[in-house]
């Protein structure tokens, strides 16, 4: 007899050949290459398969293979989640460039960036045919995306969401319900992950934050906070029948930062670098924020921010050369304004032009 109480039953997630039925969790690996060696080489996807229906996310980290505390962010969202607990298909990729993974490495063994091989292609070199699988398999079959990122080696970046938010209310959306420290405008370089996504109707958000080659605790645990509060704006988590969000709910969301411009402060001279302030900090428009000294003597030269903001990334490498990037400010401008909000003509105000900033903290 029919039961009009009944749940709609989901149909099967099919993904490389593999059903996973509704309430299931599997992980699928899909072959990828051969090592010279002939070890075989794969991109595993842990798919979990709600029993409710509901949008498809992914997840992915270590598109850099250097870049590791998205692995970790991964690992802690699977062991909390189960799949009767979720509406929609969360779609998981812990490790998607498994070459620099091994090789604690960004780049794939062909010296290629596969965050610059997007779309790809099932034909060319390895770094685009395993961008095209992972368009293909992942990508395609989701409505949302957060790629998780963290600064090059030698950097570390508050934890912060990088989109175009000011084009794409949803994501300016999606952005802010991550609860991030900032939410940084920022434009789509070609071959990025990123703009193929967009290019195929999936929007992305890009997670920044902590050092190459580290695990940042910090950085983490915003990280695994900040996909469970997504999750929750997208439908796809709820409280439990009959729970209460706790009293103190509504203090405990944090409110982002939203940043339009930035701008990399480089060290004037060569020497040592001693720090007046760290990540997360506001600076005023010349305000000193460390010191370039000589090694050899008493003397030093004085970094000054160029611009009234925050601190949203610097170096950890003390020893510099003229020329390095020590410093990164993000500040909120009116647009069409590039010029700071006093003291047009000094040589500090010349100075605070803002810089394009790219995916995964690239320096240019």
């Amino acid at each position: 007899m029919f039961d009009r109480w009944a749940v709609k039953v989901r149909s099967t997630f099919s993904i490389g050949g593999v059903n996973v039925e509704p309430g299931e969790r599997k992980l699928v690996d899909l072959p990828i290459s051969r090592m010279s060696n002939h070890t075989p080489v794969t991109l595993p996807i842990h798919v979990l398969h709600g029993l409710r229906p509901g949008p498809t996310l992914f997840l992915s980290a270590a598109i850099h293979g250097d870049e590791l505390n998205g692995v970790e962010i991964i690992r802690r969202v699977l062991r909390t989640l189960q799949p009767g607990n979720i509406s929609g298909t969360l779609l998981c990729v812990p490790v998607v460039n498994a070459f620099g993974f091994i090789g604690r490495s960004r780049y794939l063994p062909d010296r290629r960036d596969l965050n610059r091989s997007f779309p790809g292609s099932a034909s060319g070199s390895l770094a685009g045919r395993l961008a095209h699988l992972f368009l293909k398999e992942v990508v395609r079959r989701s409505q949302f995306g957060i790629d998780l990122h963290t600064a090059a080696i030698h950097r570390v970046n508050l934890p912060q969401i990088r989109c175009q938010y000011l084009n794409n209310p949803r994501l300016r959306e999606l952005g802010e319900a991550f609860g991030a420290d900032v939410v940084l405008e920022s434009p789509e370089r070609a071959g990025s992950l990123r703009r193929a996504a967009r290019e195929v109707g999936v929007n992305v958000l890009v997670y920044e934050g902590g050092e190459g080659l580290r695990f940042d605790e910090f950085a983490i645990t915003a990280g695994v906070d900040g996909i469970a509060r997504v999750m929750l704006k997208v439908g796809m988590l709820q409280l439990p029948d009959g729970a209460e969000p706790p009293p103190d709910a509504g203090k405990q969301v944090r409110t982002s930062m939203l940043a339009n411009a930035s701008k990399w402060v480089r060290a004037p001279e060569g020497g040592v670098l001693r720090t007046a302030k760290r990540i997360g900090d506001a600076v005023g428009q010349g305000e000193v924020i460390g010191w370039v000294a000589n090694p050899y003597d008493d003397s030093f030269v004085e970094v000054r921010s160029p611009r009234r903001g925050i601190i949203i990334g610097r170096t950890t490498l003390p020893i510099l050369n003229m020329g390095d990037a020590l410093f990164h400010i993000a500040w909120s401008e009116e647009i069409g304004n590039t010029r700071p909000e006093r003291d047009r003509d000094s040589s500090t105000a010349r100075e605070a032009v803002a810089e394009p900033v790219m995916d995964e903290d690239e320096i240019i």
